[in-house]
């Protein structure tokens, strides 16, 4: 059987293409097809496209992945299923298809251009041609060579990269803290009133229009649940508290959840400064996320839980580096400004020796890409004759390159690591005072009895 996702991007259609060609996961790219668009050139000629019709702005390209069961199916057939979708639901679109084998089980992805290269029209994503075409036409295929096919309820439709890649981290998202508001606050009513009082107590605004709608208090959009569970509806949100009342008057459930036993004490070392600041705050953050504390909600402080993992990674940063006094984040930062500019000259030096081979170096790919291409003999001939008249062997000239790109790939690697190390610096001197300020509104709020019913 074959599960299929749509996810879109509003950037990054060169790293898309990258991360799916990868040699380590498409068996050294044996496993990758390129439709109206040629390998190594396959973004380019993307934006080209985009350019030409005029259509540069929105979404880039979209990103389809079919997995399948462990075992059920080889490499090759998954890739050919693979190639008969595009061809079937994409014609007249630019797209890259790979087939993954590093994980147990087997996926292709397609990463294919949002304007179409023949109509010049934008694809367009909805529940409903998810359901008829790109669900239908991968179920058809599957029965076609032997596969099953999935049998599900619930509304697919694209999510964005960002709230794909957060699900796949197994972090929160706002959606997925709104569901568990939502569960909460039908766990706690009494009554479908008290049930909108609640969230707005958790700071939420509610729309109520065809489908209920809520949003934080300074967010732009609403977001209607019911869209993606139908449990989420005004109806049956309040069949679910007038059933959850009538367990609990029959004795079937009861009106609170005790709260487990807390663990044993363990004494841990005592931290000061900027430490102490974010074990605080990272603690917080965590007992908020599993509804132990229920404070009313600002969406500052709701993006805060989302980032928690931001937070971690600060935290680590600070002990890696022993930073706990201003003084300590203030040498930190010296030292990374001193390490980005010695390195930023050295990679100037290598950069001109570059620039003096540009022509060589670009012949030489040119040869290699191009060598047995019809379409592009002419460019050929061109690269083969700079490289036969500059005096100089291919081999030694590539060796010369590979070096080359390799020293500068690892100056870039190092003043990379710089800035990052320069960033965390400044953003926890700069987010330290708004910590603390956040670390009181939370504590000022009384801790939540889990499962409560407020009568």
């Amino acid at each position: 059987m074959a599960i299929t996702k749509i996810l879109y991007r509003n950037g990054g259609l060169r790293q898309a293409i990258d991360y799916i060609t990868n040699p380590a996961k498409t068996n050294e790219q044996l496993l990758t097809d390129y439709v109206r668009c040629d390998p190594g050139y396959a973004a380019q000629q993307m934006m080209d496209t985009k350019r030409a019709l005029g259509k540069t702005a929105g979404r880039q390209c979209y990103h389809i992945i079919q997995s399948f069961k462990p075992n059920e199916i080889t490499p090759e057939l998954a890739h050919e299923i693979a190639k008969q979708f595009a061809a079937e639901h994409l014609p007249g679109y630019e797209a890259v298809i790979a087939t993954h084998v590093d994980k147990a089980h087997i996926h292709s992805h397609i990463v294919f251009n949002s304007v179409n290269a023949v109509t010049g029209k934008m694809y367009h994503s909805t529940r409903e041609n998810y359901y008829k075409q790109i669900r239908g036409v991968s179920d058809r295929l599957c029965k076609a060579h032997g596969l099953s096919i999935v049998l599900e309820n619930g509304e697919k439709k694209a999510i964005s990269y960002a709230e794909w890649l957060r699900q796949k981290k197994s972090q929160p998202t706002f959606r997925s803290m709104l569901e568990a508001d939502l569960h909460d606050a039908i766990e706690d009513a009494n009554d479908l009133g008290h049930f909108f009082l609640l969230m707005e107590h958790r700071g939420y605004e509610i729309h109520h229009g065809k489908r209920l709608g809520f949003r934080l208090r300074g967010q732009e959009h609403f977001m209607c649940p019911e869209r993606r569970n139908p449990d989420f509806s005004e109806e049956r949100i309040e069949q679910t508290i007038l059933g959850n009342l009538g367990q609990i008057e029959a004795g079937r459930k009861p009106a609170f959840t005790p709260r487990p036993k807390p663990p044993s004490y363990r004494p841990h070392p005592k931290y000061t400064g900027f430490l102490a600041l974010y074990y605080h705050y990272c603690y917080l953050l965590g007992r908020i996320e599993k509804r132990q504390y229920q404070p009313r909600m600002s969406p500052h402080l709701r993006k805060e839980i989302m980032k928690a993992d931001v937070y971690k990674a600060r935290l680590k940063f600070l002990q890696e580096q022993n930073i706990c006094t201003p003084d300590d984040l203030t040498a930190c930062i010296q030292n990374a400004e001193q390490q980005i500019a010695k390195l930023s000259k050295q990679r100037t030096i290598l950069n001109v020796r570059k620039k003096k081979r540009k022509k060589l170096f670009d012949a030489l790919a040119v040869e290699a890409a191009f060598a047995g291409f019809e379409p592009r003999k002419a460019e050929y001939d061109d690269a083969k004759e700079v490289l036969d008249t500059c005096g100089i062997p291919r081999e030694a000239l590539l060796a010369e390159k590979s070096d080359l790109y390799e020293q500068l790939a690892q100056v870039n690697q190092q003043i990379r690591q710089g800035r990052w190390k320069l960033k965390q610096c400044r953003a926890i001197s700069e987010t330290a005072a708004v910590m603390q300020k956040d670390i009181d509104h939370i504590e000022q709020q009384p801790q939540r009895t889990v499962g409560a019913r407020q009568r």
